[in-house]
């Protein structure tokens, strides 16, 4: 078990990097490599990264489909992540992430829950979470879980992480499936020791203190339940900074936090995936 407060400083709160039209031209041209950040603030670049995912239908036993788009290692057979989208759906930032997930070496399956376009506006974005039936997206992750365990270029091993709206789909994977490890970024875990009982996979959150929303009281109440469902193995981060800082494409980026978040995930998959 691991809590860590105050990491990193809110001071270096500012905007991501800008590619420059020299930078633009080359990357498209796949000619050079910039920084996620760069590529997903910028969204000609976002949608070109995005663009190399393949698209997948993943049924579930009960007939339901839902539409997913997969990125592909150079090297195989590879561990495997499922990408699970914040509140807006779908988008060119998930997809340039999955993109990035499979340049670190793992087959990245983006899913879309919503099965709808992304939204583009807070009150759309609203909408399209009101209207998500959870059963039926339980059952969508699990037969997610389902089909990259059974890949045949597949490791066998399976994680999950998400963002937000994602990051409580995250760990409710992790609380229906047998997976190897889950991600939580700044989603909701507010759940009772009943809820956690089911947990098993390794554990790791990264929150901001400066968050409304995911605040201490969820996250404090979340790790009592898992000590009371005897719990332990998790890892959860606090950021000196605000709900979507890991987000360059939105107004409350944190570089520093963000690359710091980032480097724990990669660790943490390649602990337990790789």
């Amino acid at each position: 078990m691991c809590t860590l407060d105050g990491c990193g400083s809110h001071e270096h709160l500012g905007p991501p990097p800008k590619a420059t039209d020299e930078d633009r031209r080359l990357f498209l041209k796949g000619a050079v490599a910039l920084p996620l950040a760069v590529i997903l603030a910028d969204p000609m670049l976002a949608h070109a990264a995005g663009s190399t995912l393949e698209k997948v239908t993943i049924t579930t036993p009960e007939g339901d489909a839902m539409m997913a788009e997969i990125a592909m290692p150079a090297t195989l057979p590879a561990p495997t992540v499922i990408l699970i989208h914040e509140w807006w759906g779908l988008n060119d930032q998930i997809r340039a992430v999955a993109a990035e997930y499979a340049k670190q070496g793992y087959i990245a399956l983006a899913v879309d829950l919503y099965g709808k376009p992304p939204a583009t506006t807070p009150d759309g974005a609203k909408a399209l979470m009101a209207g998500l039936d959870p059963v039926a997206a339980t059952r969508k992750l699990q037969s997610s879980v389902a089909f990259l365990r059974n890949h045949k270029d597949s490791t066998g091993k399976v994680g999950s992480v998400g963002w937000c709206f994602g990051g409580g789909w995250s760990l409710n994977t992790a609380l229906a499936t047998d997976i190897d490890a889950a991600v939580v970024y700044y989603g909701n875990v507010k759940k009772t020791p009943e809820q956690v009982a089911t947990l098993n996979a390794p554990l790791m959150g990264h929150f901001g203190t400066l968050d409304k929303s995911i605040n201490k009281e969820m996250v404090e109440g979340f790790e009592e339940s898992l000590r009371i469902a005897g719990k332990s193995d998790y890892q959860f981060y606090w950021y000196d900074a605000d709900h979507a800082f890991a987000n360059p494409s939105g107004g409350r980026y944190d570089s520093e936090d963000a690359m710091l978040a980032w480097e724990r995930t990669m660790a943490f998959f390649d602990q337990h995936l790789g």
